[in-house]
């Protein structure tokens, strides 16, 4: 009887998180920026490499790839227009996409804004989310290459998703998102409780990724950008100077966010 899927966690870098997910046998590795620790995760848990999974061109999302290839050939899916040249399988919105070994189903959402071609892999079935750095827990990717109108549908698209959707973001920004927050939304109280939890976590040293697409949406400025309270904070702070359109509010409060320490 095949083993259900699980995935592993393989801290990289200083507060990158890059995600295994397999069946016990079998493995794909999710945006390889650094091939030793995926590398010694698979020896670990006596896993195969079958397939590498990327979101986006940076670097710490991509640098392991070479390294895993020389250790095995597999296919490595990616963004058909992001600018990566390992990428064997290019995906493209509403693609699907079967990995066999693993029998898992994941659809393709092109999520733009921190880079033009950026994609997203969910998994209905297990109701995963691969988001690489456009969907943070508490927060969002910077716009290194997208506008704030795309950035705005991108992050739209993901709050679509059912609520109890896991979000594996692919870094640990997450006190330091809610802690603008809290600027933003200081009586939100669903807000406070995460701050509380999410703490506790890192106190012991426990990863708060992956987050939910609910807690998200209860919690996370920039999906709450259309909120009266946040339009107000923008308005109270001067951050704009009058009532504006969704992008003009997106755009002030992830300029908001880039600046503040």
């Amino acid at each position: 009887m095949k083993n259900a899927l699980s995935i592993l966690t393989v801290p990289a870098f200083d507060d990158n998180y890059l995600w295994i997910i397999h069946d016990g046998k079998h493995a794909a590795a999710v945006d390889p920026g650094d091939a030793v620790p995926i590398l010694a995760t698979l020896a670990q848990h006596h896993l195969e490499l079958s397939a590498i999974l990327l979101t986006h061109h940076h670097a710490d999302h991509i640098g392991g790839v070479p390294a895993l290839l020389k250790y095995k050939s597999v296919p490595v899916y990616g963004p058909a227009n992001d600018g990566i040249a390992a990428v064997t399988q290019p995906l493209s919105q509403n693609d699907r996409l079967h990995l066999p070994e693993l029998q898992l189903n994941l659809e393709i959402i092109a999520v733009p804004g921190h880079t033009l071609g950026h994609i997203a892999y969910f998994a209905p079935l297990q109701q995963w989310l691969f988001c690489g750095d456009t969907l943070f827990a508490g927060g969002c990717g910077r716009l290194f290459e997208g506008t704030p109108d795309q950035m705005l549908h991108s992050l739209d698209q993901l709050a679509a998703l059912p609520d109890d959707t896991a979000v594996f973001c692919a870094h640990e920004y997450t006190m330091s998102n809610l802690r603008f927050a809290k600027e933003i939304e200081p009586e939100n109280q669903a807000l406070l409780v995460r701050i509380k939890r999410e703490q506790a976590k890192r106190d012991q040293g426990i990863p708060t990724v992956p987050s939910q697409i609910g807690l998200e949406k209860q919690t996370n400025p920039f999906l709450r950008s259309r909120e009266p309270t946040v339009i107000a904070r923008l308005l109270a702070s001067g951050k704009i100077s009058e009532e504006q359109n969704e992008a003009s509010h997106f755009a002030a409060l992830r300029s908001w966010k880039n600046n503040y320490v």
